[in-house]
Order: structure tokens, then sequence, then C-alpha cells
């Protein structure tokens, strides 16, 4: 019998901590209360300034999906020719909202799912012809696949400086490598990722260039999430544009302040740490990795369950649940063949010993035969070498 809660170990929502969650309990007042207007104000500079944006950060009501696109309408127009990097499910949403709109879209995709995109493959394809727009998923959640962002940046300043740069980080941005002065142009996340905090709120990085390539397109069909609307907001937060979400505003403000006091060079290589104790703890307990080392991202891992180990997907994951730990399935060509683990935001070694104990109690009920302790042992030692 659960008496608590199981832990959220989903890809998102992430757990949330109590200083987190007070600040979403505060008792709400009007968004152009001076008090809200300041605590926006602070949190935007922050963003800006933190991931060393040249341009400004967008901070929204709504989702990821709404996020990223917000995030290629503003740069992309029906004329501009777009190359769209997909390393699985939620890259081809990516696809999907770039093929809607209308842009002239072509796609690159790895050869097997669980691999991704490789830089030599889009620098071959830029050379073929001029896209306007690269877009890309910095960290695949279906896959826990990350890529090679920087080594792309380098790529595209030396040969393709003109292509604008869209990423996808939703499960990434907050907790794995990066800076807008890599050469990114645009970047989206939202709040229920690395940032530790419930969904509601869309995030966006706009670096000058991609502000002054929205300033020349004149009008588009999107009101919401133009640039235009929302510019003057976050250049003067007592201006109106949509309503913000003032408690999720609060929770950010408490996110950002836990980053902060983090480091967020600290913050990336825990994350990094963390992710390497667990594939070790997993594979010590005879699963596999839904992709190799070198492409396993520091957010998100799929683990899959052993050639004939006798585990049911649905009743594993129940099992799991059931231990005290929520475990999400896998997608596309893995679905149903092992569990995703989201291992992101403000988590800390407590949360991952529970986590893989729970795995391992659920393992041997379900008739899984490892020995007790050696995924435990494992990550512990791990994290004592940390």
């Amino acid at each position: 019998m659960i008496l608590r809660n199981p832990l959220v170990m989903t890809p998102g929502p992430t757990p949330i901590v109590r200083s987190i969650q007070d600040a979403m309990g505060r008792e709400t007042i009007g968004f152009n209360d001076p008090r809200l207007v300041a605590d926006f104000r602070a949190l935007v500079d922050d963003l800006t300034s933190l991931w060393k944006c040249d341009g400004l950060a967008f901070i929204v009501a709504g989702s990821g999906t709404m996020a990223m696109e917000m995030g290629i309408v503003n740069v992309a127009s029906p004329s501009d020719r777009v190359l769209a990097c997909s390393n699985g499910f939620f890259g081809d949403r990516y696809v999907d909202i770039c093929s809607r709109k209308g842009f002239e879209t072509e796609t690159l995709r790895p050869a097997h799912w669980g691999e991704s995109v490789t830089v030599n493959a889009i620098s071959d394809k830029l050379s073929e012809k001029n896209f306007d727009v690269l877009m890309l998923t910095q960290v695949e959640t279906s896959t826990g696949v990350e890529f090679p962002l920087r080594e792309l940046c380098l790529m595209m300043r030396a040969s393709y400086p003109d292509t604008l740069i869209v990423v996808d980080g939703v499960a990434s941005m907050g907790g794995v490598d990066f800076y807008m002065d890599w050469g990114v142009d645009v970047i989206v996340t939202c709040s229920q990722k690395c940032f530790g905090i419930a969904p509601g709120l869309g995030m966006l990085w706009a670096s000058k260039r991609a502000l002054e390539k929205r300033e020349s397109m004149g009008q588009i069909t999107e009101t919401y999430i133009d640039f235009e609307k929302w510019v003057p907001v976050m250049r003067d937060t007592n201006k109106y544009w949509g309503t913000p979400a003032v408690n999720m505003i609060w929770a950010l403000c408490e996110s950002v302040r836990i980053i902060k006091e983090e480091g967020l060079e600290n913050r990336f290589k825990r994350h990094r740490y963390y992710a390497s104790a667990i594939r070790k703890s997993l594979r010590a307990m005879g699963f596999g990795i839904g992709t190799s080392e070198e492409m396993a991202s520091p957010t998100v891992t799929v683990a899959k369950y052993p050639e004939g180990c006798g585990l049911d997907d649905a009743a594993f994951r129940n099992k799991v649940y059931g231990e005290g730990v929520h475990l999400a399935g896998c997608l596309g060509e893995f679905a149903g063949k092992g569990f995703r683990i989201g291992h992101m935001g403000n988590i800390d070694e407590g949360i991952l010993v529970a986590m893989i104990a729970a795995i391992e109690r659920a393992s041997i009920k379900c008739g899984y035969k490892i020995e007790p302790g050696v995924g435990l042992g494992t990550i512990q030692r791990a994290l004592l070498d940390m």
C-alpha cells in the first residue's frame, strides 16, 4: 500500500521541491500589482542573462508544444526553406508543425531509432541547397538521445552562418550544457522539465538576429504567440498582452533562484553524473539502454527489458508504481519494449536510490531473477564516487 504519492520519475512532470510548491501556493494578486511586475521583470532579466542571450527571453502561459510552435513561426515564413532534424517522436512533432505552417520542409532522420542525426549529415544536406532555418531537438524524450549541439554550432558558424538555428530544448534547457552565445537563434522549453515546476509555462530565448528576422516578416497569421505581441511585455512587464500565470511566475522565480544558487555549470555536471549512475545501475540489473553511452542524454534514459526476461511492460510499470515510483512507457519503435526515466530538475541522491530500489523490488516481484541489491549497490558506489 502506497502511503504517499509515488515519486514522479517520468520525463515530465518532474519532482517539485517544497519551496517551489510554496511559491505556487501564494495568494494570487493582480498581474499589474507592483510586486508581481517587479518579480516578473527580474525573472526575464535572469533568464536572458543566465543563458547569455543577446536578445530576449519570453515567459508565456502555455505548453511546451505551444513554445515549439512559437519558436518557429516567428522566424520562418511560407517562402522559407526549413531543414528539420528529427531523432524521434518529438522531433517528428516539430516536423508536423513546420509542414502544417506551409514551410518548404525537408527532414533528416538517423538510420535507426535510438540514434542521432549527425553533424556531418546536416553539413552534407546544407551543402546541397540553401536553407533559411535549421530545426533540431537537443534531447529527444522518446529515445533519450542527446544531439551534439555545440559541435553543430561550431560547424554552422564556420560554414553556414546565415542559416537560423531553432532548438527544441524542452527536455534539456536547464539541465544540459548550453548557452545562447554558442550561435543558436531560438531555443524553447517548458516549466515541468528541468526547471522542476508544474506544467503551465512555455519559455523561449530569442537572439537579436531572431528578433530582427521577426521584424522583417510583417504580419503573421498567429496572434497569441506572435513575438510582436510579447516583446513589449518582456521589455516592460507592466504592459499587457495576455494574462501572465501569476503563481507560476513566482514558482519560476524560485526555480531560477535555486539554479543560481547551484550554478549552471554545477547543475549541468550533476545531471550528467546522475544519468551515468542510473545507467550503470540499470545495466547491473540486466536492463539495456535505448542508445549508446556516447549519445545518451543527461536528462532522460530509455531502459530496455532483457531478452527473454518475461517482464510484461504494463504489468511491470504498474508494479513499480505500487512500489512508489511512477515511470513512463516508451514511444515509437521502443513502445512495449522498455520504460523511460526522467532524471532532471531538482532531484537528489535520495530520490535516485528510492527509484532504483523500487525498480529492483518490482523486477523480483514480477519474476525477473536478479540478486537483491545489485542495482542499489551499483548506484550507491557511483554516488559515493561523485
